[in-house]
């Protein structure tokens, strides 16, 4: 994963191994695969040491609703501050919510720390519920907290900040001071959108003070399979050009903090994020990554989880998007936003693929799964013509089968060392040759489905569009199937063996090795059958289509209508 040079006092550790990224182990199981073998790494995670727990409310709704009575919190003053105060003191009596409410959102506040308690995305579910992108189950700092390099003279996560709502409800400004540390936060929202405004300053006795705003502990839809795996905390670094993501185990030592010129910053998963954008002009700030290791609302047992600290000024002003990677709206909020969502690198066939899947479903269908299976047709159909020719070399190399074994029965007992071992490659080679036969041609099929299934994985992987699409039975393409038994994963095993059965056997294949090929099926079958259901439809579908064109060839093409194989050594009409 490329990082950029930290720029705070912590860095990242030297020669830091990097993990495979997805699309190269699935690469590296087809290559395994294709020689029979087959493995499936596990990686572990050594837990961080658990953070300090934090005091939750369970969040309700309406303007201004009190939490319960409680005593004014009085921060603590160290000896160093001066004896006359630098600011009139300014503190609620008790803990309150407020809750934001637009047609996408639905925020609660809680005036204890001027914090986030729930962030609500009314659009997108999560088990027939609104999506909660706050881990409220987390034991570290609420987001929306302020990260300090040097402790304020102030306990702000537990000071009872005076709440100041808008008169339209769609905003509210917290104050807070003890005399000498004075915090001011923001929060501006649109009736329609998923950008808002946040704003905070802080100083002490009169003196700007430097911070970051915090989102910690988690974020997104906890209910995926490996959500600490798949959560990052953000940078888009604008003199590279490029999005630089980091996984918890990144600030496994502690916080790290990194400067520089950055278009945005924040933290998100496979299909939601949260990001600041500085004003235009003013990019240069920090970022911090932290690890916590923090419960879910899905899972009781405590994961690394990776967090994020934006800011690092007296005086931090940023819009902020939080919301779901959608192409549109992130487009509409900021084009560079797009680049969070991350295709790897088979982009450049993923992102096609797509959008002709947004526009079949949006324009010819309307449903993403009967999308997928009419541009898995439409693929299948644009590369028969390679297909053709695979075909047409199975079928030469079953008519040069004789010939093949002749050779080999000349050379048997010979070993790959020995000397005439070369001799018998060269006959065999000028064979093929004054054949027309490509040895390898057979493997062609397979190589063209390796590329299409990476891309299909990866847009199920991280389209938002896909989230939640249903198809006949199946729920959600982006997951696996929810039934005890997995319907397409059998069907796909079934319509393989079906489709190996009719394949031509080449000449050269070890008859052992034809019976190892034929467990191909079930390896596959075992490698699909926790896999997104829409990857798993993309290749039945393949497979289907593939049985369909061969029954097409065996019918149009007969033996007549090949060429006819030729005798090493010897030229066609009978000259030699």
């Amino acid at each position: 994963m490329a990082e950029s040079a930290p720029g705070g006092s912590n860095t990242p550790p030297p020669n830091q191994p990097k993990e495979l990224s997805m699309e190269k182990r699935l690469l590296l199981a087809f290559v395994l695969m294709a020689a029979v073998l087959f493995t499936t790494p596990y990686f572990f995670k050594s837990p961080n040491p658990p953070a300090k727990k934090r005091e939750t409310v369970p969040p309700k709704t309406g303007s201004a609703t009190p939490a319960g009575e409680g005593k004014t919190a009085v921060p603590a003053v160290t000896p160093e501050s001066p004896a006359a105060p630098a600011s009139p003191a300014a503190a609620a009596q008790k803990e309150e919510l407020f809750t934001i409410d637009t047609n996408v959102y639905r925020v609660t506040f809680s005036n204890k720390g001027a914090v986030v308690r729930s962030w609500l995305l009314k659009k997108y579910f999560t088990n027939g519920k609104p999506l909660e992108l706050v881990n409220t189950a987390s034991t570290v700092e609420f987001p929306f907290s302020l990260h300090f390099k040097v402790t304020p003279a102030a306990d702000l996560a537990n000071s009872l900040f005076v709440a100041h709502p808008e008169p339209d409800g769609l905003g509210i400004s917290y104050d807070f001071s003890n005399g000498h540390v004075a915090v001011t936060k923001k929060f501006l929202f649109g009736k329609d959108s998923y950008k808002a405004k946040v704003s905070t300053e802080v100083s002490q006795d009169g003196k700007p003070v430097p911070h970051s705003i915090e989102w910690r502990g988690g974020f997104g839809d906890a209910a995926v399979a490996n959500p600490a795996m798949n959560t990052f905390a953000l940078r888009y670094d604008a003199t590279d050009g490029k999005l630089i993501k980091d996984a918890p185990k990144v600030a496994k030592e502690g916080p790290v903090t990194y400067s520089g010129n950055f278009a945005f910053a924040g933290i998100g998963d496979q299909y939601f994020a949260a990001c600041f954008m500085p004003p235009e002009g003013a990019r240069s700030f920090e970022t911090m990554t932290f690890s916590d290791t923090v419960p879910t609302t899905v899972a009781q047992k405590a994961e690394p989880f990776v967090g994020t600290g934006i800011g690092g000024m007296p005086i931090n002003k940023y819009d902020l998007f939080v919301g779901p990677k959608d192409t549109d709206i992130l487009q509409a909020v900021n084009p560079r936003l797009n680049t969070l969502i991350d295709y790897g690198w088979f982009s450049f066939l993923a992102q096609p693929l797509f959008l002709a899947l947004h526009w079949t479903a949006d324009h010819l269908i309307h449903n993403y799964g009967w999308s997928i299976v009419l541009v898995t047709v439409l693929i299948n159909s644009l590369l028969f013509p390679l297909k053709i020719s695979s075909m047409r070399s199975m079928k030469k190399m079953q008519a040069l089968q004789p010939q093949v074994q002749a050779i080999n029965d000349k050379y048997k007992g010979i070993s790959v060392r020995d000397p005439k071992a070369a001799d018998k490659n060269t006959e065999l080679m000028d064979l093929y040759k004054k054949n027309g036969v490509n040895p390898a041609g057979g493997c062609l099929p397979m190589a063209l489905q390796i590329p299409f299934f990476i891309a299909f994985y990866k847009v199920l992987s991280v389209s938002i569009e896909m989230r939640g699409a249903s198809w006949m039975w199946v729920k959600d393409l982006s997951s696996v199937e929810a039934l005890p038994i997995h319907i397409l994963p059998i069907v796909m095993i079934v319509t393989q063996f079906f489709q190996q059965k009719m394949t031509p056997t080449s000449a050269t294949v070890d008859p052992n090795q034809q019976r190892m090929m034929m467990l191909m099926p079930l390896v596959f079958g075992f490698m699909f059958y926790n896999l997104p259901s829409g990857v798993v439809l993309y290749y039945l579908t393949s497979n289907l289509v593939g049985i369909a064109q061969q029954v097409f060839f065996n019918k149009t093409v007969t033996t007549k209508d090949l060429p006819q194989p030729v005798a090493a050594g010897k030229k066609r009409n009978g000259k030699r």
